[in-house]
């Protein structure tokens, strides 16, 4: 019997809900192409395995399934007796997310907290570390309710404050603008920050489709479509995970706006020892 409670990757349903009565009208050489790109049969093989593991023992059978190692560089800079916000770059969109929960999670007894997409909430393991978050449809008006939920909770924070993945821009791989959401609620809430650099890149296709896509003025996050398979390109790597010192939140005063703050961070986060921008 299937258990309805695990989530599963169905290229056929997803068209079926978004398409609606146009699904039929799909090519099937397209879904083909889409249930490829997404890996659906090799994830539904490793979701279903570990459906009986959730929070830092799910993010731990990711990376074994990914074969990923994990160098912690800044170890004694993780702090202890608070709360804290701890910030990222986000070059991939796969393996960042989850060795950082990891570490940070095995850190601090799985007292842990992503602020992520909404669609994550649909993988069981992971659901227990999420406050789920989407800017735009139906839920957009409980969006600041959510991050003060967050905030105000007793869980140690991790937040990628771009929201996308890295891009390329002249040649150099590195995260857009943060969003200044963890500058002004981290003041508000007394956490200080935590910058963190995470060494890693996606492949040419990623970044050139993205810049297309760009240039064209698609709306629509194409590229986000290719995560997985760029989560799979990555397999069988070592990452480097630099952490750097808290930054106190009384740092963040009228000197600057919010907004300035947040960049000076992400300046903060490139510029740590052994971080690198990634030149194609």
């Amino acid at each position: 019997m299937a258990d309805d409670s695990l989530f599963l990757i169905d290229i056929d349903r997803i068209l079926r809900e978004k398409a609606s009565g146009k699904a039929k009208y799909v090519p099937r050489f397209v879904v083909s192409y889409l249930k490829r790109i997404v890996h659906q049969d090799e994830l539904n093989e490793f979701l279903r395995s570990s459906k009986d593991k959730s929070g830092v023992d799910f993010l731990k059978a990711c990376l074994d399934f990914l074969d990923a190692r994990i160098v912690v560089k800044g170890r004694e800079n993780l702090p202890e007796g608070g709360l804290y916000t701890f910030v990222s770059n986000h070059p991939l969109g796969g393996q960042d997310g989850l060795a950082l929960g990891y570490v940070l999670g095995s850190h601090y007894g799985g007292k842990v907290k992503y602020m992520v997409n909404d669609l994550l909430m649909n993988l069981r393991g992971l659901a227990p570390l999420c406050i789920p978050i989407n800017k735009t449809g139906k839920q957009a008006k409980d969006f600041p309710k959510l991050v003060e939920a967050g905030f105000s909770s007793d869980n140690q924070l991790i937040m990628f404050p771009a929201g996308l993945c890295s891009r390329r821009r002249h040649g150099v791989i590195r995260d857009l603008d943060w969003k200044k959401t963890f500058i002004t609620k981290s003041v508000q809430y007394h956490r200080d920050v935590v910058p963190i650099h995470f060494e890693g890149r996606n492949s040419n296709f990623f970044y050139n489709l993205a810049n297309v896509c760009k240039a064209l003025g698609i709306k629509f996050n194409i590229a986000m479509l290719y995560l997985a398979d760029e989560m799979l390109k990555n397999r069988h790597k070592t990452f480097t995970v630099t952490i750097g010192k808290p930054i106190p939140w009384q740092t963040f005063d009228k000197s600057k706006t919010p907004a300035q703050w947040a960049q000076c961070v992400k300046e903060t986060v490139y510029s740590l020892p052994h971080a690198t921008d990634n030149n194609s």
